[in-house]
This record gives structure tokens, sequence and C-alpha cells, in this order.
């Protein structure tokens, strides 16, 4: 995205799809958020940190990863073009967060501090509720995939994500989504070969 404006409209049509906010809110609240680029592999909330913002992606692909002190590494979730991101948990208790949300390609985002949101929303109910249902929303989507992790096969978890992000091929490399679904890389790249969708 070039300039400001088209930032605008890719945050307009992702907050007005909740049908929600009126224009006065919705120019109050996107007034919260400021660019930041950052490079490929930057870290934007360090496990061990607290997470002080609520982020929009304006472009690129970003992760918020598990890592265990063997080195182990689990991708929890990915955010691109049109999503909100942060790490939701340390967001809303105020904790230091056991996960790490990082750029997996240059970013261009938008960031509002939480604390001005949670003022913000204060003042306008309707950005309260923005946040409450974007909540639900999350929390919803985190119980489809705590189900496909126990209940699938690898191949099952491999065309559910295909199904419902079909273009996920295009924007994030394969090793993250392997991690993602919790299958070795090898086996995802034959699944591209063999699994017709």
């Amino acid at each position: 995205m070039d300039n400001l404006e088209e930032s605008y409209c890719l945050f307009e049509r992702t907050v007005n799809a909740f049908e929600i906010l009126n224009q006065e809110e919705l120019q109050k609240f996107y007034a919260l958020f400021k660019p930041v680029n950052f490079s490929r592999k930057s870290v934007l909330t360090e496990s061990g940190s607290t997470e002080k913002y609520l982020y929009f992606v304006v472009e690129g692909v970003q992760r918020i990863v598990f890592q265990d002190d063997l080195g182990h590494e689990a991708t929890i979730l990915f955010t691109y073009q049109g999503n909100f991101g942060g790490i939701l948990d340390s967001m809303l208790t105020g904790r230091a967060t056991q996960y790490t949300y990082e750029t997996l390609t240059k970013s261009i985002l938008l960031r509002a501090n939480i604390n001005e949101v949670r003022a913000l929303g204060k003042i306008y109910p309707a950005i309260h509720n923005l946040l409450f249902e974007g909540l639900l929303y999350a929390f919803s989507g985190l119980l489809e995939r705590l189900v496909e992790i126990q209940c699938y096969s690898a191949e099952e978890k491999f065309r559910i994500l295909l199904k419902r992000s079909p273009h996920i091929l295009q924007i994030v490399p394969q090793k993250y989504l392997a991690n993602y679904i919790g299958i070795d890389a090898t086996n995802f790249s034959k699944f591209l070969n063999t699994v017709k969708l």
C-alpha cells in the first residue's frame, strides 16, 4: 500500500464488517493508530514482555510463536493484510507473555497503544463493543484450532487449512504452515503434490 488513504480504506473495510461503529467512532478509533514499518524477522512483542499495542496489518505477514527452553517452536497464529494483531492474553491481563509476535516478511503496520484504546472505549461504548466482538471472533477461531489439533489427522489438518485460507500458500512460507498445523515440512510438501482439494 502506497499511502495513508489506502491504509484507512483497508482499516475501514475491516472494522465496518462488524457493523458496530458509526463514522465518527471509526475516525476516533483510527486516529489512535500510527504507521510503523518493520523488516523481515523483526520482533514486535518479545516473550517475557507485556503487549503494549493493538496492531493492524497493512502489508506483510506476522506470526505469534511459542518457543520452549529446548528451542522447539509452535506457531500459534498468523496475521496478514486486513487483520488486527497482538498478543491478546497479555493485552487483556497486563501480564508478561510467553509468546513472541514477529514479522515473517517486511511489514507495514498501524499500531495503537492499548491503554489509549481502552480509554477511548470508555468514552465510546461502540468501540468497547467492537473490541469485545473481535475477541469473541478470535476466541471462536482458537477453539476451532484446538479441535483440529486434537482430533484430525495430518492430511485432514492440511485440507482444513487450505479450505479455510486458500490464499495462505501464496503469503506464508511452507515451513511455517507445516509448523502451524503440527506436521513435518516434508509431509506438508508431499500433501501439496498429492492431495486434491
